[in-house]
């Protein structure tokens, strides 16, 4: 063992030894061998960047997904000493000029930043300026189109890599199964013998998966809430999750535990970001017991002593099973991980996923903008107003454009701020007075440039730049300086993406078809998860052993067999005999007449009128009557019309047959 590594792992860490994989990983990057680790939900993953960047001559820069996530961490590293840092939307201009000094001086060891900030112009021109000796990728399996959480922007970090001459990558996950393991290893180039895997059996999880009739769970709940708390008893507040679907689940369980003397709290993204850091400190501080929540809650939350995690609705696959259930008994204290089954929640499930699939007129919408909007083969596009006008939300629109530049149709080349706003914080003749006059004469052009109105003022770039012998990055320098000096506060906005357009490409006659058929075909995938979760509660051999399965981890396969001798974990419901059967109550909900889903086509149809680029189709009606949002059902208020929703209770393709006998072929 590394006696340097273990002297800094007790003095800033406080711990004696590595748990598993720890020490494999760390040893690796410090030989200079980029690293995929694969370790459970709460087993130390953020320590292998903490303790390697703690080695390293420069910065260390940590991509993660959550905002919440990154300020948990940063608020641990600043506990122990480490010079770290986040930069996020919440920031002033002020804190954010601060932050970057401080990387710029060396100052800073570890970066935190979500992925989205390499789009800004500015933060790149900031970041090509240091030296970087490692990129950390927490969540890493967003990176690849087969994981269960695939964010399109992911997968330009090998390119940001490369570009900022990153000689060492470490990835993080805790759920990746063979396809996706291999997939992320391909695309940062780390080799088969730098994945780390330490496996999912967590022998202080007791999983349980009880099947629940819809009416009863209520019943059910409370009694294992009431359950868990008084085995827990000799902690004063053993602390719960409830995760459900629903937002208004959420609300509706958590009034019902407060009502049967439970100290409970909803959260959901539905809440201001100020409300949901109020619940989250509350939850910290043993305020609140139990938290009812959809799946916005968690990742951000590290709480070692949750004693339990119920699912009172089923998850949404085997991955966010895994990573849910992996938020309970972090202090390796035994801790009940209960899922209340049945199948009435399907519907819902598998309804958010066909909502998310951009229809096949909306693909030809995106492409026929494409075409008309570019010059000389060069195309500036503003993701939110092309999402509001193709009607495909943002992230199946980034998932579109992924896919059009991984076939050549368009290449990414940069992305920029359309809006700079300004505020001064002295009268300009005061500015122009600390310069000399070549630079009082360049500032002059930017100042005459720029709109203001009351306090702040908007830069007219395409004015300004029509004198040739000014460059937009000596503009953006120059109003960067200015603000370093805070002679003005700089705000920016409407990001902006510029792509390179192939015209033959873009005009090939099964274009569209083939973009319709790659979203159909993950469509079905995303059902198929859905498949699979309820195959694994409903199995008859041990849940962990098939969890290891799962997710290609054939280490803890065979040391399950070789300690029980059988494939029999002794922590799970099924080892105790008690395999269940999923069922439905079969409520045969009844559909609205003929004539009521004709009133509600026309309701829409009166509602939309005019305020579409493309005309509604089945899958739009679909929608509707399912209660599903899209782009355009969200910016004209769709919801308060009478009929949204109207068969939410019903399966998609049942309404999508329902729909083909009433409306015009």
């Amino acid at each position: 063992m590394n006696t340097l590594l273990t002297s800094h792992l007790k003095q800033y860490f406080g711990f004696d030894g590595f748990r598993p994989g720890q020490e494999q990983a760390i040893t690796q990057l410090l030989q200079g061998e980029s690293t995929l680790a694969i370790f459970p939900t709460g087993s130390g993953k953020s320590l292998c960047y903490q303790l390697t960047a703690l080695q390293l001559p420069n910065l260390t820069l940590v991509v993660s997904p959550l905002i919440a996530l990154m300020k948990d961490q940063l608020a641990f590293l600043r506990s122990t000493g480490i010079a770290a840092a986040c930069i996020d939307s919440s920031l002033s201009p002020q804190e954010n000029q601060a932050i970057m000094s401080a990387v710029e001086s060396g100052e800073t060891k570890i970066l935190m930043v979500s992925v989205e900030r390499f789009k800004n112009e500015r933060f790149r021109r900031f970041i090509q300026n240091v030296a970087v000796s490692m990129l950390v990728v927490d969540e890493a399996h967003c990176i690849s189109e087969w994981g269960h959480n695939f964010r399109p922007d992911y997968l330009k970090l090998p390119q940001y890599r490369q570009a900022l001459n990153i000689p060492l990558v470490l990835l993080l996950t805790a759920t990746a199964t063979k396809q996706v393991k291999l997939d992320m290893a391909e695309k940062f180039a780390i080799k088969a013998k730098n994945i780390v895997q330490t496996g999912f059996y967590r022998k202080n999880l007791v999983l349980t998966a009880l099947a629940v009739a819809e009416h009863s769970k209520n019943t059910v709940l409370l009694e294992q809430v009431n359950q868990q708390i008084l085995m827990h008893q000799s902690v004063t507040k053993p602390a719960g999750i409830v995760y459900v679907t629903l937002q208004q689940s959420a609300e509706q369980v958590a009034l019902f535990l407060q009502e049967n003397g439970i100290n409970a709290s909803a959260y959901h993204a539905g809440f201001t970001s100020e409300k949901r850091t109020q619940i989250q400190d509350d939850f910290m501080a043993n305020n609140i017991q139990v938290i009812v929540a959809t799946i916005a809650f968690g990742m951000g939350i590290d709480k070692s002593d949750i004693r339990f995690v119920i699912h009172y609705d089923l998850p949404k696959s085997i991955e966010n099973y895994s990573q849910e259930i992996g938020r309970a008994g972090r202090d390796n204290q035994q801790s009940h991980c209960i899922t209340l089954a049945n199948l009435d929640g399907l519907t819902t499930l598998e309804n958010f996923i066909y909502a998310d699939t951009p229809e096949q007129n909306s693909i030809a919408y995106v492409l026929d903008s494409i075409k008309q909007q570019q010059t000389f083969g060069r195309w500036e596009v503003q993701l939110l107003q092309l999402s509001n006008e193709s009607n495909i939300k943002q992230l199946p629109l980034k998932t579109l454009l992924v896919q059009l530049e991984l076939t050549g149709v368009i290449q990414s080349q940069h992305s920029y701020f359309a809006d700079f706003k300004i505020k001064l914080l002295q009268p300009i003749e005061q500015i122009l007075s600390r310069f000399d006059q070549d630079r009082q004469t360049f500032l002059s052009c930017i100042f005459n440039a720029v709109q203001f109105k009351k306090v702040w003022g908007s830069l007219d770039f395409e004015r300004l730049l029509k004198d040739k012998s000014i460059e937009r990055n000596r503009v953006i320098a120059a109003l960067e300086y200015l603000q370093q000096q805070e002679l003005l506060e700089l705000e920016t906005k409407a990001m902006t993406e510029v792509y390179n357009v192939q015209l033959n490409k873009l005009q090939e006659t099964d274009l569209i078809e083939k973009l319709y058929h790659y979203f159909q075909e993950k469509e079905q995938k995303e059902i198929e998860r859905i498949s699979q979760l309820v195959g694994f509660f409903q199995l008859k051999t041990c849940l962990y052993v098939n969890l290891a399965q799962y997710f290609d981890d054939a280490s803890y396969h065979r040391q399950l067999i070789e300690q029980k001798g059988q494939f029999h974990c002794m922590h799970c419901s099924v080892c105790h005999g008690k395999s269940i059967e999923l069922t439905s109550e079969k409520v045969n909900y009844a559909w609205p007449t003929d004539e009521e889903l004709k009133q509600g086509v026309q309701s829409l149809d009166s509602k939309l009128e005019g305020k579409l680029n493309i005309s509604l189709s089945l899958d739009s009606y679909c929608r509707f009557f399912a209660g599903l949002s899209s782009p355009a059902f969200s910016r004209n208020k769709i919801r308060q019309l009478p009929a949204f929703g109207l068969c939410h209770q019903h399966t998609y393709q049942a309404i999508r047959d329902r729909l083909k006998t009433i409306l015009p072929s």
